[in-house]
Parts: structure tokens; sequence; C-alpha cells
């Protein structure tokens, strides 16, 4: 949890929050199919439903009050992978700190698999 200090109070912010803002952004990016989600027991890559998009993302908080993200994703087939991964990192730092107000230091995305 992230803790924001304001002159009326502290602010708590949960991972919940973080996972779902970043999935949310994430899949909205052209050319993204999905988050994705490898399976302990098979290591099969799975796309996840809209309601479990928390589970392709990780997020690491910092001792300066920054966060770094993680996330896994599936792209379709024909996208320039290198594009669709620039395009994720900036929407998803810009709209994090946007809704939460708390800077993100580091996206770092993992490309789990590509559709056919």
């Amino acid at each position: 949890m992230v803790k924001v200090l304001t002159d009326q109070g502290e602010i708590g912010i949960s991972n919940a929050v973080f996972t779902t803002i970043t999935g949310a952004a994430a899949t909205n990016c052209f050319g993204v199919k999905g988050m994705a989600y490898r399976s302990m027991t098979d290591g099969i890559v799975h796309l996840l439903r809209p309601e479990a998009m928390s589970k392709g993302v990780k997020v690491t908080y910092n001792d300066d009050n920054t966060v770094s993200i993680e996330l896994h994703i599936i792209v379709e087939n024909g996208v320039n992978i290198a594009t669709v991964c620039r395009s994720i990192m900036g929407e998803v730092k810009y709209v994090v700190s946007k809704n939460t107000g708390v800077e993100v230091r580091d996206v770092n995305v993992c490309v789990d698999s590509i559709t056919m």
C-alpha cells in the first residue's frame, strides 16, 4: 500500500487500485489482446478475463514513494511488438500517475504470447 500525505491527512492506495488501473490502461492500447498469466501447474500462458486482469500485473513499492510496475500481456499477430510495448509503457505511466497522484518509476512489459 502506498500512503500519500496531504495537508488534511493520509491517503492509502491499495495494490488492487494499481493493478486494476494498469490492466485497464494496458488492454486499451492497440495490438494488445489481453493480460497474460502463466499457470504454475502446467506452465501454459492463459489469456485473462477482464475481471481477472490484475493477475497479470505486479506492483513494487519503492522507498522514494514511487511504484514500479511489471505487466504480462498477449499481443495480436502482425503488430510491431516494440512499438506496442512503448505505447503501453507511456500509457500506463500516464494513467496511473494521473489517477493516483503517485509517480511511476518503471513500467516493464513482458510479452508472454502472440495470438494467431
